[in-house]
């Protein structure tokens, strides 16, 4: 589709018109011309929004879709249009389906979604087979076939041994080991963040512990061996403080963070509303401000939506009972945008998380391929159903203060409006 974008203020520090409020001619997908002022072409279509700001093409590193397997939850295709709707031209797509991604056949089948679709889709195998934790997956041939890297999502690995290994073995080819946060025994059967609120409600709680205890193995692991390590979706203030003592003895480690853990607490349970029910589960105001700061300056390498769709008939039920996740899609850019700032949370669903998985960035320049999110950084409201595109409904944001606004997309030649 042959566009013109007009009067865009472009954010891109790489460009020349970097904080410019200039007009952007893309033809077959090529950045044509960017000017103060150009007359629309016969057979373009000129496109004006209400403060628009265009940036390169947002990147969510911990999405879930469901399929295949669990289309109930959402289908491949229309979590590709949320994402393309919400602002992102790339997802890394978790191992978290059925079959699980744990062979070089289905990371092929996952990259072959995307081929015609506005979104590019990176796939994050299994790091063990089925992801139960015993054998090492097929890693080297995922990776030839387009995987990232590798995790088995949101369970954390028991046997010491195991991460070692990989660890071991993906230096031979430069892959990148995940490793979840999470240690099972000491959990237990809790089902939120062990404290006062937890005391309270009477709900059992899951201890800081759990988290930091296999941070601390996965980084002694990491010291003993070399190699990369990332440690996702971090929740506690000893965590940050751990990674950032690591980072500082130069270790090769990097971590994310939910969107959900930068602007929720524990204080929303006391409704027993099963969508605040997500794992790690929501910490204090204390974590959050310890998360917000470790984004800020660098200890924490990028943020995620770490949109996982759960549908109605495992999350409307008794809370304790409740499947955990949330979705995040919609509502990660309009949560973050006045926690965060507009530059640092681009930095952070731009720039940082291409680094840590070794992808290609793309600049808004002429000659260049137009890979942009289109959003406006102005005005207020709230997240509401309505804001909603994905099939299942579960979103921790529901009725929470919002700023800015997400238009959509342009990349692969297609334009995608919300």
């Amino acid at each position: 589709m042959n566009v013109l974008l007009k009067s865009a203020t472009i954010f891109d520090p790489q460009s020349d018109f970097h904080n410019q409020t200039q007009d952007v001619l893309i033809e077959n997908g090529i950045i044509q011309q960017i000017a103060s002022s150009i007359v629309c072409p016969d057979n373009f279509q000129e496109i004006t929004l209400d403060n628009l700001t265009i940036s390169n093409g947002w990147f969510d590193a911990s999405v879930s879709f469901g399929e295949p397997g669990y289309e109930d939850r959402e289908t491949i295709a229309n979590g590709l249009l949320v994402a393309a709707k919400s602002g992102f031209t790339q997802v890394a797509l978790n191992s978290n389906c059925s079959p699980l991604i744990d062979s070089k056949s289905l990371v092929h089948f996952l990259k072959n979604q995307s081929i015609t679709s506005p979104v590019n889709i990176h796939p994050i195998g299994s790091l063990t087979k089925e992801s139960l934790g015993l054998e090492i997956a097929e890693l080297y041939d995922m990776q030839q076939a387009g995987a990232i890297a590798f995790n088995d999502y949101k369970k954390g690995i028991r046997n010491d041994n195991l991460i070692k290994i990989a660890l071991q073995y993906t230096q031979s080819f430069n892959g990148l080991v995940m490793s979840y946060p999470h240690n099972e025994k000491i959990a237990g059967e809790g089902v939120v963040n062990e404290g006062i609120n937890s005391t309270q409600l009477g709900l059992k709680g899951i201890p800081a512990l759990a988290e930091e205890l296999q941070i601390s193995r996965d980084l002694f692991l990491l010291e003993y061996t070399g190699g990369k390590l990332h440690i996702p979706t971090i929740s506690t203030t000893k965590s940050v403080a751990l990674i950032r003592k690591a980072k500082e003895e130069g270790l090769q480690v990097t971590c994310s963070v939910s969107a959900d853990h930068l602007t929720l607490t524990d204080q929303e349970l006391s409704a027993f509303d099963a969508n605040y029910k997500v794992l790690p589960p929501l910490r204090t105001q204390q974590d959050v401000n310890a998360l917000v700061d470790g984004v800020k300056d660098g200890t924490i390498d990028f943020v995620t939506s770490d949109h996982d769709p759960i549908d109605i008939e495992h999350k409307k039920i008794e809370f304790a009972h409740a499947k955990d996740g949330s979705i995040g899609l919609e509502s990660l850019f309009v949560s973050l945008l006045p926690v965060l700032g507009l530059e640092t949370l681009i930095s952070t669903i731009v720039d940082r998380p291409l680094q840590v998985f070794g992808l290609k960035p793309s600049y808004i320049k002429t000659g260049n391929k137009a890979n942009l999110s289109l959003f406006s950084t102005k005005g207020t409201g709230t997240f509401t159903e309505d804001a909603i595109l994905s099939t299942s409904k579960n979103s921790a944001y529901l009725g929470k203060s919002t700023q800015g606004k997400v238009y959509g997309t342009y990349n692969n030649g297609i334009l995608t409006l919300a």
